[in-house]
């Protein structure tokens, strides 16, 4: 007995020595630095918009870079929260000078996976655009440090004012850069995604675009039909108090008022994170340029415009430069070419 709980003790210690930290290299998530600029932000959730916050950004670092023979993909770490650091991808496409550009987020749960594909940076980047993804906030490797109780939806007004206060941050970062076209901007949003993308195209005008897939919202019926609730936990979430919280970033509100000048909302019938009369409410709400589509699977949805790539395309139709120099080199048709309502 002596002998085994020796061997247990030795083991622990080497797990604690060695292996632990072995883990952990390179993971630099949780940067807290007292003298960092981030540390001085003050941030109000309560606001889609920025403007009664003030977020501090930390200087840019580059982690790794990777150039292929179509794009260049670029892994940055940017900060404006203490603990709060982003993985952030941004995909130029190669030999085009300011090209316009596409923010991606798929929501939770995701990371950053898809963004490091060369397959996925090939198909955003094919006709000459930028494609920048992150994941939002307590999400992948941005969910840390925290009790497992606490998750996205638990905390949705957090996770969805911070992660549009991040979109409009990086829109920020990217205009520093100057190798982007800040004049042709979209967001493409899945789920929570597309949630985001509707605040984020709410509280910022530079965004022309947005293209949306099976958004959430409509949040007290949401609340109490979502497949992605857990049953034990839907009481909590279906107070007035809760509600109350997240009122001002519903979809189902902020879309009537949008101001975007292109929309797109793609739906699944068969999607049961949103549930079928929050589906029918958030298409009552588009404004009447925009343009919707339903699909009864979500292998009607892939086989019919979105496989190889083609679920980008009509965002990239939406952004396209104005540049004549740009669209030349990419030999695409002008701006508004080909457009239609298709509501």
């Amino acid at each position: 007995m002596k002998f085994a709980g020796s061997m247990f003790f030795a083991v622990a210690v080497l797990l604690v020595l060695f292996i632990l930290p072995l883990a952990c290299v390179g993971q630099k998530i949780t940067t807290i630095d007292p003298n960092a600029a981030s540390s001085k932000s003050v941030e109000d959730l309560s606001k889609a918009s920025l403007n009664t916050s003030q977020l501090h950004t930390d200087a840019p670092e580059l982690v790794e870079k990777a150039e292929k023979k179509d794009f260049t993909r670029e892994f940055v770490a940017v900060q404006w929260r203490s603990g709060d650091r982003i993985y952030l991808y941004v995909v130029l496409p190669a030999k085009i000078k300011n090209p316009p550009v596409a923010i991606y987020i798929y929501g939770h749960p995701s990371d950053t996976d898809r963004f490091q594909d060369d397959g996925w940076c090939e198909r955003t980047t094919s006709g000459g655009y930028a494609a920048v993804g992150l994941v939002p906030a307590l999400t992948g490797q941005r969910y840390h440090d925290r009790p497992m109780k606490e998750w996205f939806v638990s905390e949705l007004q957090e996770a969805l004012a911070k992660s549009t206060h991040d979109v409009q941050m990086v829109l920020n970062y990217l205009a520093e850069r100057g190798d982007i076209d800040m004049g042709n901007v979209g967001v493409f949003g899945v789920g929570a995604g597309g949630t985001i993308a509707v605040m984020a195209a709410s509280a910022d005008s530079r965004i022309k675009a947005i293209d949306l897939l099976d958004p959430w919202g409509d949040w007290p019926v949401w609340m109490q039909n979502s497949a992605v609730i857990p049953d034990e936990e839907r009481p909590a979430y279906i107070k007035p108090e809760f509600l109350k919280k997240v009122a001002d970033f519903d979809p189902v509100k902020l879309l009537p008022a949008l101001k975007t000048p292109r929309i797109r909302l793609n739906q699944l019938t068969d999607d049961e994170a949103t549930p079928e009369e929050s589906k029918k409410r958030l298409e009552a709400a588009l404004p009447a340029t925009a343009e919707h589509h339903r699909f009864e699977t979500s292998m009607a949805f892939y086989s019919e415009v979105a496989s190889g790539g083609r679920v980008f395309d009509w965002l990239k139709l939406q952004i396209k430069a104005t540049d004549p120099k740009v669209r030349e080199a990419t030999k695409e048709a002008p701006p508004g070419a080909g457009l239609g309502s298709g509501k």
